[in-house]
């Protein structure tokens, strides 16, 4: 019955964890989703097996032996046992160790339950698909739509927060911050405070109390990239990414659509285009206007074309998972940039 329930790769990539799964497998870049997956699981298997022993090992040091241990011995005040390992992608990367989790999927132990918790890096292969066909589930944790955030909004403040969302106030939050659930609900919290015991949230006060939207953050590391500077350009990047926590998938977008603009108005300044009409036909306006065909005139077409190029590979390594921290890599590509500008 595990084989036939689980027959459905894609079906149990998106079922949430339930107390019949053995082995768990939480992966993606979404940490806060990971959180709430684990304390979904662990709700379900205390709900089914009374108190629940949890023990929580670290992939990037732990030995197979101590996982191992772990999930065949009994626990000493519970029935059932939750294994945690986290950083299950570095554990994992030994051949012998995915050799031996292969062999325990297979047959695993009853009496308690697997959790593995890995970043974007997890490398599926025979192992998940022996997970699915156990009965357990290897869940993407990925940060959702922005229409699939808005609606999380309006369930995570009633339930976690006990207030509501007035019509436009999950709109112009998600809008303001992005679908990173973990300030989305920290937000939530700090607008259900401001709003007062028993009154929604409106969407005037998000206005009031939420800071830069996705687009006005992006005009800041834009202009001060072009503006001024290599240095000033890094403390920016640190503050966004850093302090405000500004997600990097932003970031790399704003990068490379002001390069964008960048090389279009090279290219068509080559071409005998005036400032004026270049600005027309690229939508720009004011200071944006001087700022980036100051750069396309520095640059060229040819040059402008190469940092373009930098920028999107930049972006596709960091959204891949190639890049181990974004944060140093788009660092270097800001460096880059600064250094054939001025």
């Amino acid at each position: 019955m595990a084989r036939a329930s689980a027959a459905s790769g894609q079906k149990t990539a998106r079922t949430a964890p339930d107390a019949s799964m053995r082995i768990v497998v939480l992966t993606g870049k979404d940490s806060f989703m990971r959180v709430e997956r684990s304390r979904q699981l662990q709700a379900a298997l205390e709900e089914k097996h009374g108190t629940v022993d949890r023990f929580e090992l670290d992939g990037a040091s732990a030995s197979l032996a101590a996982v191992m241990d772990e999930l065949r011995s009994y626990g000493l005040l519970s029935q059932h046992k939750l294994i945690v390992v986290d950083n299950a992608e570095m554990f994992m990367g030994a051949e012998d160790r995915r050799r031996a989790m292969e062999r325990y999927a297979e047959n695993p132990q009853q009496e308690s339950t697997l959790l593995f918790r890995a970043g974007a890096r997890w490398n599926p292969g025979k192992f998940d698909k022996l997970v699915d066909a156990c009965g357990g589930a290897v869940i993407k944790c990925d940060a959702p739509s922005d229409r699939e955030a808005v609606a999380w909004c309006g369930v995570r403040a009633e339930k976690r927060h006990g207030t509501t969302l007035a019509p436009g106030a999950a709109d112009l939050l998600v809008e303001k911050i992005g679908p990173d659930l973990a300030r989305l609900d920290s937000e939530i919290a700090k607008l259900a405070a401001a709003a007062g015991e028993g009154k929604p949230i409106s969407r005037t006060l998000v206005g009031e109390f939420v800071g830069l939207s996705r687009e006005e953050a992006a005009w800041e590391i834009q202009s001060v990239i072009l503006r001024q500077g290599t240095r000033a350009a890094l403390v920016k990047l640190n503050e966004l990414l850093r302090v405000s926590g500004a997600p990097e998938t932003l970031v790399g977008w704003s990068i490379s659509e002001i390069l964008r603009k960048v090389h279009e108005a090279a290219r068509l300044m080559a071409n005998g285009e005036n400032e004026f009409a270049v600005a027309k036909q690229l939508r720009l306006w004011g200071e944006s206007q001087s700022l980036v065909c100051s750069a396309a005139r520095t640059l060229g077409p040819r040059a402008a074309a190469a940092l373009l190029a930098e920028s999107v590979r930049t972006d596709a390594r960091t959204k891949s998972g190639l890049s181990s921290d974004g944060a140093r890599t788009f660092e270097s590509l800001v460096v880059t940039i600064g250094d054939r500008i001025r």
